[in-house]
């Protein structure tokens, strides 16, 4: 296979059209190796437009998803970040190219210790990723300028969202599946949000969204 070509047509066939035209991001996409963030045995499949599994059990996201969530948070270099579902590290790699710092909670070991050797091995060292359950946020670096959820919620916590500073955003997955959707909260004043719907989504629940709302 030959990566570069793989990764050119990640970008302008499924990136792209999807409405990701910020140059930054774009150009990030190009230099930052996403088959280093899958398992061995998955690079074929780094640069496909499907979730790719990870050692958790949890999947990475489409690209064009991760893409479009980024780029809606509008990252500034200056900003402090918390991730919620490290994954596989690749957001977050992302993410902390393009911000100040990055706190990223996970809460299965298995992904946290494949991230940090991924985080690790691409020199990414303005991140802390830390083993935990992110469900309600992480208060002790609390408030934060932009919040990613990498995973679906029923419904996003008020808790999570009194985390953003005013002016801060964020951007996750709520609903029932099949039909679920990305949003992007903006915090307008203490107790005010802004909340926009941006494409319709499948994908899984947070882990312990899974387990909250397990029925037998």
């Amino acid at each position: 296979m030959n990566i570069e070509q793989a990764r050119f047509n990640m970008i302008e066939q499924q990136i792209r059209p999807n409405g990701v035209v910020d140059e930054t991001i774009l150009k990030l996409l190009f230099n930052l190796k996403r088959e280093k963030f899958v398992a061995e045995e998955m690079q074929n499949l780094a640069f496909s437009d499907l979730e790719i599994p990870l050692p958790g059990e949890q999947k990475m996201l489409y690209p064009r998803v991760e893409a479009q969530l980024i780029q809606a948070l509008n990252i500034k270099k200056t900003d402090k970040i918390l991730e919620i579902g490290t994954g596989s590290g690749y957001v977050t790699a992302m993410l902390a190219k393009l911000s100040q710092f990055v706190y990223s909670i996970e809460i299965d070991e298995r992904n946290r210790q494949f991230a940090v050797h991924n985080l690790t091995k691409a020199g990414i060292t303005n991140v802390s990723i830390i083993n935990g359950n992110g469900i309600n946020g992480f208060s002790e670096k609390a408030p934060y300028d932009k919040i990613f959820i990498g995973a679906g919620m029923l419904e996003i916590s008020n808790n999570i969202k009194h985390e953003l500073k005013i002016g801060g955003s964020l951007v996750g997955f709520s609903g029932e599946k099949p039909v679920m959707h990305a949003q992007l909260i903006e915090r307008v004043a203490d107790n005010k949000y802004n909340q926009k719907n941006l494409f319709e989504v499948n994908i899984d629940y947070l882990i312990s969204e899974q387990v909250k709302n397990f029925k037998f």
